[in-house]
């Protein structure tokens, strides 16, 4: 594993640690060649050496994935940093103990463990519901927001439906008249039209 990401932890981290990477080896080699062989017998037969190299590719493959599965562990969990803060606190009880600087116990005979982690879990909860309650008068907001828009909109588009409408009555309205003029007055009309429009030849 990188010593980068695990260099200047705690003494009960590096134990762990190096636990950790031994129980990592040993599983990854566990398995002998003997045991390669019998699983591939023809392989090993027209080529061992290859075989043998196959065996331990394999074998260090299978390291190096777990220490990067596990690499992937410690860091979406913060394992490291986490032993460390134990170790600290066992430090400092192991320390407070040999001063004689114990303090008194804040844990009392009548106190329910569901009290106890009530206590803890409720300004987290109350936390949480407080993020809601902000989330929801953002969307309030917006949804307000929206709703002055679309109402915006309904009214202009009210506007132009009476526009509309007021358009297409005065245009029943002047069919309506056109209709009702009498044949000989349209043909009078349009004569006196076209000879009003009509240029004058020159002789």
């Amino acid at each position: 594993m990188s010593s980068r990401i695990h260099s200047g932890g705690s003494r009960r981290w590096s134990y762990f640690h190096s636990a950790l990477e031994l129980a990592i080896q040993r599983s990854a080699h566990k398995w002998k060649f003997e045991d390669f062989a019998e699983c591939f017998p023809q392989y090993v037969e027209e080529d061992r050496e290859g075989a043998m190299q196959t065996f331990n590719q394999v074998a260090d493959y299978i390291e190096a994935a777990t220490k990067r599965d596990f690499e992937n562990v410690f860091k979406e969990y913060d394992l490291q940093n986490n032993i460390d803060i134990l170790d600290k606190i066992v430090s400092d009880a192991k320390a407070r103990k040999a001063s004689g600087k114990i303090g008194p116990s804040v844990w009392t005979t009548n106190l329910h463990p569901r009290s106890a982690v009530c206590g803890r879990t409720i300004p987290i909860l109350e936390a949480q519901a407080e993020r809601l309650r902000e989330s929801l008068a953002e969307l309030e907001a917006e949804n307000l927001a929206l709703v002055s828009d679309l109402e915006g909109k309904l009214g202009e588009i009210n506007g132009l439906r009476t526009r509309s409408i007021r358009i297409l009555d005065q245009f029943d309205e002047t069919h309506e008249a056109w209709s009702n003029v009498p044949m000989d007055e349209i043909q009078a009309w349009t004569a006196q039209i076209a000879e009003t429009t009509t240029p004058t030849l020159r002789s």
